[in-house]
């Protein structure tokens, strides 16, 4: 046998100690996911093909009655339409607020920086309860908001148990994930591109849109993913600042489970949520296709 054949005997022993050891490593994690995520999911998919009883009870029998309600049903399609549109509207709010701080953010350096890093983290260590409750007494009519408006000689809109409301909630509350998700992304930026721009001519606006946009498109794209998932999937604070007016997905999935006892109801609500889920993420992937394409 030559040399070669020998070390090639020698390393099946190794890859396969390395895949005995992988395998020990990932099995924790992987009992956590099917205990904690799979088996609920499923165990919801198959409720949802259940009869819903008077009382709260559940029948055993196989329906899909709630799949064809939900899809007959104006309410539903509209709330589901609202959901996403109130969503990819937040989603936006959220990135527009928030990419400037993170570009500054990119840029700044040394103790500053860490300074400013601290405090755009700093609201993720306060619960969403107590941050929608400062919303809610900011926003209300006689709070400082409207007070400060009506100084100004305008009427104050009104801006507390409405979308509104929520939706300004929700972009402050998503703000610190956004942030975070575009510095992540911000890995490909190079400030000597930037020089090289400007030192051919290209002015600052031109800059930006031709070099910095680009650039930053992951970092984007992973922001936007995530606080969309994010604000559709939020109960806390549309439940607040909604004031039981707006009516979302998340919203509605409470209520059938909670006040009117339809488990099976919600839980193809639920369902929904995360076919919707599935349907950002591959939306995620293709946008992340094409920017590495062009």
């Amino acid at each position: 046998m030559t040399t070669a054949t020998f070390d090639l005997a020698a390393d099946v022993p190794k890859r396969s100690s390395a895949a005995g050891i992988a395998v020990v490593l990932l099995l924790p994690i992987a009992l956590v996911n099917a205990i904690g995520f799979i088996l609920p999911v499923l165990n919801l998919a198959r409720m949802s093909f259940n009869e819903a009883l008077p009382g709260g009870g559940i029948a055993e029998t196989l329906t899909a009655a709630n799949w064809t309600g939900l899809l007959q049903d104006r309410f539903y399609l509209d709330l589901i339409v609202n959901s996403v549109a109130v969503s990819l509207g937040i989603t936006l709010a959220t990135l527009l607020a928030s990419y400037p701080i993170a570009l500054y953010l990119h840029r700044a350096s040394g103790a500053w920086r860490t300074f400013l890093t601290v405090l755009v983290i700093s609201p993720l260590l306060t619960s969403a309860v107590v941050r929608t409750y400062g919303w809610i007494a900011l926003l209300a009519e006689q709070g400082p908001v409207a007070n400060v408006i009506a100084a100004m000689g305008f009427q104050p809109p009104r801006m507390m148990f409405n979308t509104t409301g929520v939706v300004i909630g929700l972009t402050e509350i998503l703000m610190p994930y956004m942030i975070l998700s575009l510095m992540a992304g911000f890995g490909r930026l190079d400030p000597k591109v930037e020089e090289a721009a400007r030192t051919l001519g290209a002015t600052p606006f031109r800059t930006f849109w031709r070099v910095i946009l680009p650039l930053t498109l992951p970092g984007i794209a992973l922001g936007c993913l995530l606080c969309f998932v994010l604000a559709i999937s939020s109960f806390i604070t549309p439940k607040l600042m909604g004031g039981g007016r707006v009516f979302l997905l998340a919203t509605e999935i409470y209520d059938q489970a909670i006040v009117t006892l339809n488990w099976p109801l919600a839980a193809t609500l639920s369902m929904l949520v995360l076919i919707i889920f599935g349907a950002a993420l591959a939306v995620y992937s293709r946008v992340l296709r094409m920017i590495d394409q062009g």
